[in-house]
């Protein structure tokens, strides 16, 4: 059984604020402090969670933990995160309701990593399979991209977001996400040419310097040192526990699994390169004819490198720099513009620029990660926004972004008490009035359309003639000076003519949340955002293709004489959508605190907390929950809790779990005035009769808990003597059987004694009898033997002695015979012996006579003559012979005369090895170098796979090209080989395997002397370049197929997205060549050549095995590529 626990169980503290009693400013801190300290950071007020950054990691995330809090209902379990995300999730699956999680705090609080935490814990309950899973990795992976482009280090904060976020996750009736669309708002775009003390620019600029390779810096003409660029603040350059290139290299890999493009990430790395090179412009002044002064660029590299990465003639935008165009109607009149002018300028086209970048990288995000379907969908809308501030110094920025937290405050009190309104008419509770704060007058006074703040600002920015900041402070001392929640020392009301905490060039307005002080200057410049029109235009002349889409007012054709909107009214209008959007789904809200300033765990300020806890107005909203019922739950859980307070319902209730509650509320006596029942729940209105309730569950638990021991212990008690007595039998019968087992063994073994005693008496007595009438049997035998041998003895003697008489007969004849033939033989070899002694002595006769006649003409050394000749001229016959048998001059030829005489062994073979060896320096001195090299790389293709590989046999008749595209001639290679540096030792089409499916992909490959680069066969784009010496090895099979993987070194800059797997016809010569490229570098290890039929290879941080198999061709197909798994690709060869 599943043991199901409480909110209200082993609770430190109190984790609801709305059960906290008393109820104070002091106990509610002290109540949040006593829970920091043990690690609870999360405690409700009723829905609304309070969140406490620990500023440490915290083992409450986990996997376990998602599964602990799924499917459970809000108040089930201690309070956390997730059981909000399961609550708002599970109401959008179920009950239809679009939903939107509002996430506030001041910068610091732990917003973006509140927002992160909802969102994963949304993909972690939401449906599986490879669409679905895609979809949430897409909007997962958004995060990285926009906090790199839109967060900064403040002093406050070491990621601060500085743009407001609001996205909206669309699911399909099951559940799954379908895509999503995000909004921001407000980007802090000042902080690009200006960051205040101990803070940085936004994270993209260290991150590309950091974490880029050289060749991309080199590309971007960018350095390393950050001290190079005005733009980039040195004092807080780098930042403790954060990896700028580790982070870059995030973004890059963020980037690609959202969709971007890799001549997109290009473009936006351009655009960065651009800005940073804009803020290095530096301007001197020059005096003209006329008096006045025009400023001029001091330095021009740097504005030539930038026109270089953005396309633009220098010149154009030179005369942009230094002169301004005002049109009216059919008129242009065309000024100068001195030093401060210029500055401004340049200043306003790097944050334009920078702006509309980041929002052309929000729209194209959306793009990708938009539903596909144009079905109806469910939302979930997370609202990640800058939280209340009030700093020494409040401008432009702090009094627009507390305007839309006004804005936020007023929906939160009013669908606060919407929804209790709502609860109590549900369940049939009267409702009653509850009197609160309403700030819609402070809205009112910034956004009123005729009086407001933001109308007078625009008013003033918009009128003819000198406008300044003290104009516009005039203006309003004039309009508002009667508001009671505006506050200036130049006002006509006379009570704050004396207050000297009201500087002269401020005006103070008391939010909701305290009272603000804000300074005037700079509020009329940044809320025109103006960007000269002479800049506009020649950002729209670039080639870059990116920057027209930025700037496309900058048109000729479409001039529009109509001064763009300001900032203020396009923030109010953008507040104004979001309200809207706001109000068309159910509210859950995320308060973020910041427990202190110094960013370290342990340390709670309760100064800070408190101010927190004001501007945040959460007593408030503790006190507008508790209005009413500050309790309530549901019957049935009720009773579960509390059924063992009454004997009438325990241990089971049989009836309506309504009548159940009613009946153990009676028999505890508890006033009727303290609860209200509904429809479907029980409301408690005071949380002293909640703790009375849980004070008397406490005392009767513990009861039950003796009672249970003692029922054990008496159970445990029968159950170990019954076991006892059980066993005292089994032992009793068993020693019975034993002893009667015993006796019976010996009775039995008596009897077996005397029956083998009397058994062995008999057979003693009939072996006696059968062995005296054997031996009877055996006598009579014996005496018929002797008698019958006698008789045979007898006639055996009878017939030898008729035979010996007739074989001396024979044996005399046979001697007689024999000796006659023996004279015989004897008188013809005596004969014979004569006439041969007669013939010999005649052959002797002649010879003497020939030598006697001829021995005159004969000296003593003429047989050695004699034999010297014959062999003369038997070698000049060998030698003779060779010019008819000679065969061909080629070196396979292995033909060969045959050897005519067996003295000629050697002489035989060693000129067949002269021979060969001759006509083999014959044939190489008619190579030229290319062909040489060719044999060369043969050979070298030979040492590596001959007898390994199966593919080799079919290469060796083929020459090695190199060059199959002839990249140099081809005019659509043209801007591919400008990119190459070096020469081209090979390019060919080779299939780049994609581990998702399988499938390959058509890449261009190019091997040079110190890179492998992979191109698009269609466009030529370079998607990746691999210096050789981040090559580690290179990876085939034994069989039959053109499979390769290259692998790359770990830590190498171009291994961030792992190893490639390719696929070639021509893999032989791919990799003899990239061997032997490798090889002939002093200055780097030979390229290891792997030959398995299973290896593994990384793509980015997950290792897949690719297995070779023999398989049968499928529709006559070759060789087929299949994926199995996550962790395996499956390779069938025929």
């Amino acid at each position: 059984m599943e043991v199901k626990t409480s909110l209200l169980d082993n609770m430190i503290g109190v984790g609801d604020m709305v059960l906290l009693e008393p109820l104070s400013e002091d106990s509610f801190i002290e109540n949040l402090k006593n829970r920091f300290d043990h690690n609870e950071i999360y405690t409700y007020i009723g829905s609304v969670v309070i969140s406490m950054n620990p500023y440490k990691s915290l083992p409450i995330y986990t996997a376990e933990k998602v599964e602990e809090y799924r499917n459970r209902n809000f108040y089930e379990l201690s309070p956390h995160i997730y059981a909000l995300a399961d609550e708002a999730y599970r109401s959008l699956r179920h009950q239809d309701k679009d939903q939107c999680i509002l996430i506030t705090g001041e910068s610091g609080a732990g917003k973006t990593e509140a927002s992160k935490f909802v969102m994963s814990y949304v993909a972690a309950v939401c449906g599986k399979g490879q669409e679905v899973n895609k979809v949430k990795e897409q909007l997962l992976q958004s995060n990285p991209v926009l906090e790199a482009f839109g967060n900064a280090k403040t002093v406050r904060n070491d990621n601060s977001s500085r743009f407001g976020k609001y996205m909206d996750i669309e699911f399909d009736f099951k559940g799954d996400p379908l895509g999503g669309v995000i909004s921001n708002y407000l980007l802090e775009k000042s902080r690009v040419v200006k960051q205040p003390r101990g803070e940085r620019n936004f994270h993209i600029f260290y991150q590309l310097l950091s974490g880029a390779s050289e060749n991309t810096l080199k590309k971007l003409k960018l350095d390393r040192d950050f001290s190079k660029y005005n733009y980039l603040s040195l004092d807080s350059a780098t930042v403790n526990g954060l990896d700028d290139a580790a982070c870059f290299r995030t973004v890059r890999n963020a980037m690609q699994i959202v969709g971007f493009m890799e001549d997109e990430v290009q473009s936006v790395l351009e655009l960065v390169a651009a800005v940073l090179k804009l803020g290095n412009i530096e301007f001197k002044p020059e005096s003209r004819v006329n008096g006045f002064d025009e400023s001029r660029v001091k330095d021009k590299n740097d504005l030539k490198e930038m026109c270089e990465l953005l396309g633009i003639e220098q010149s154009v935008l030179e005369r942009a720099f230094s002169f301004r165009t005002v049109e009216a109607k059919m008129e242009k009149v065309s000024t100068t513009l001195n030093v401060a002018q210029a500055y401004y300028a340049r200043d306003a086209l790097a944050k334009n620029l920078y702006s509309r970048l980041f929002s052309w990288l929000v729209n194209r995000i959306n793009e990708s990660i938009k539903a596909q379907t144009k079905s109806r969908k469910k939302v979930m809308g997370v609202l990640d926004i800058y939280g209340f501030e009030i700093f020494e110094d409040n401008s432009f920025e702090q009094f627009i972004i507390n305007y839309c937290n006004e804005k936020l405050q007023q929906i939160f009190i009013e669908l606060t008490l919407r929804e209790e309104q709502e609860e109590y008419v549900r369940e049939g509770i009267e409702w009653t009035n509850i009197e609160y704060f309403n700030n819609a007058i402070i809205c009112d006074l910034i956004e009123n359309n005729k009086n407001g703040i933001l109308a007078m600002l625009d008013e003033e920015c918009l009128r003819p003639g000198t406008v300044t900041d003290e104009t516009f402070l005039d203006k309003l001392n004039t309009v508002c000076a009667e508001h009671q929640h505006f506050e200036s020392r130049l006002s006509k009301n006379s009570k704050f003519l004396t207050d000297h905490s009201l500087p002269h060039n401020c005006f103070r307005i008391q939010h909701y949340a305290g009272k603000v002080l804000y300074r005037v200057e700079g509020f009329v410049d940044k809320n025109n955002d103006l960007l000269y029109r002479d800049l506009s235009q020649a950002m729209y002349k670039a080639s870059h293709s990116l920057i027209k889409l930025l700037f496309p007012e900058g048109n000729p054709t479409k001039v529009n004489l109509k001064r763009p909107p300001t900032a203020g009214f396009q923030f109010r209008a953008s507040v104004g959508t979001l309200m809207k959007n706001l109000l068309t789904k159910n509210p859950n809200y995320i308060r973020c605190i910041k427990p202190n300033d110094k960013k370290a765990p342990h340390i709670f300020t309760e100064s800070l907390v408190c101010h927190q806890v004001r501007y945040l107005g959460l007593m408030e909203n503790v006190r507008v929950r508790r209005a009413g019922y500050a309790f309530r739950q549901p019957y049935e859980p009720c009773l579960e809790r509390y059924k063992m307070l009454c004997k009438q319902t325990w241990p089971h209730w049989r009836g309506p779990a309504r009548e159940g509650v009613e009946v153990f509320l009676k028999d505890l006596q508890v006033s009727v005035e303290e609860f209200a029942y509904g429809r479907s729940k029980i409301f408690i209105r005071n949380p002293r009769t909640l703790f009375f309730l849980e004070e008397k569950r406490r005392q009767c638990l513990e009861d039950l808990a003796t009672l249970i021991q003692k029922i054990y212990r008496g159970w445990k008690c029968r159950t170990q003597f019954q076991l006892l007595k059980k066993s005292q039998v089994v032992v009793a019968a068993w020693y019975r059987r034993y002893a009667q087992q015993k006796k019976y063994q010996n009775i039995r073994c008596s009897a077996l004694v005397v029956q083998s005693f009397i058994r062995g008496w008999k057979a003693r007595k009939v072996l006696r009898e059968l062995k005296y009438k054997k031996r009877c049997e055996e006598a009579v035998t014996t005496i018929s033997a002797y008698w019958h041998g006698t008789q045979a003895r007898r006639e055996l003697w009878r017939l030898k002695h008729e035979a010996r008489s007739k074989q001396a007969v024979s044996v005399i004849w046979a001697g007689w015979q024999g000796t006659k033939a023996r004279r015989e033989l004897k008188h013809l070899k005596e004969e014979a012996r004569r006439k041969n002694a007669i013939a010999v002595i005649w052959a002797y006769w002649l010879g003497l006579k020939v030598r006697r006649e001829y021995r005159k003409f004969f000296r003593a050394n003429a047989g050695k003559k004699i034999y010297d000749f014959t062999i003369q001229k038997i070698m000049q016959k060998y030698f003779l012979g060779f010019k008819k048998t000679m065969p061909s001059m080629s070196p396979i030829d292995k033909s060969w005369p045959a050897r005519p005489y067996g003295f000629l062994d050697g002489t035989h073979q060693e000129l067949r090895r002269m021979f060969h060896l001759w006509r083999c320096k014959k044939y190489r001195s008619q190579f030229t170098m290319e062909k040489k090299a060719t044999y060369d790389e043969k050979l070298a293709a030979s040492e590596l796979f001959k007898d390994k590989k199966a593919l080799y046999p079919n290469s060796v008749g083929q020459p090695f090209k190199g060059d199959y595209l002839e990249i140099t001639k081809n005019p659509k290679y043209q801007k591919l080989n400008s990119l190459v540096d070096d020469k081209v030792l090979l390019a060919d089409v080779v299939s780049k395997i994609n581990r998702a499916n399988g499938k390959g992909a058509p890449r261009l490959f190019l091997l040079t002397k110190k890179n492998v680069v992979l191109a698009d066969q269609k466009t030529g784009q370079v998607k990746a370049s691999v210096p050789l010496p981040d090559l580690s090895s290179v990876s085939v099979s034994t069989q039959n197929d053109g499979f390769f993987a290259l692998k790359l070194k770990e830590g190498a800059t171009s291994a961030a997205k792992g190893d490639f797997l390719l696929s070639s016809d021509r893999l032989i010569e791919i990799i003899t060549k990239l061997h032997r490229t490798g090889a002939a570098s002093a200055d780097r290890n030979r390229i290891k050549i792997d030959i398995s039929d299973e290896f593994l290879v990384l793509f980015k941080q997950d290792k897949v095995c690719v297995k070779f198999i023999q398989g049968a061709p499928k529709n006559g197909n070759g060789v087929a590529c299949k994926r199995k798994n996550n962790r395996l690709l499956e390779v069938s060869v025929p």
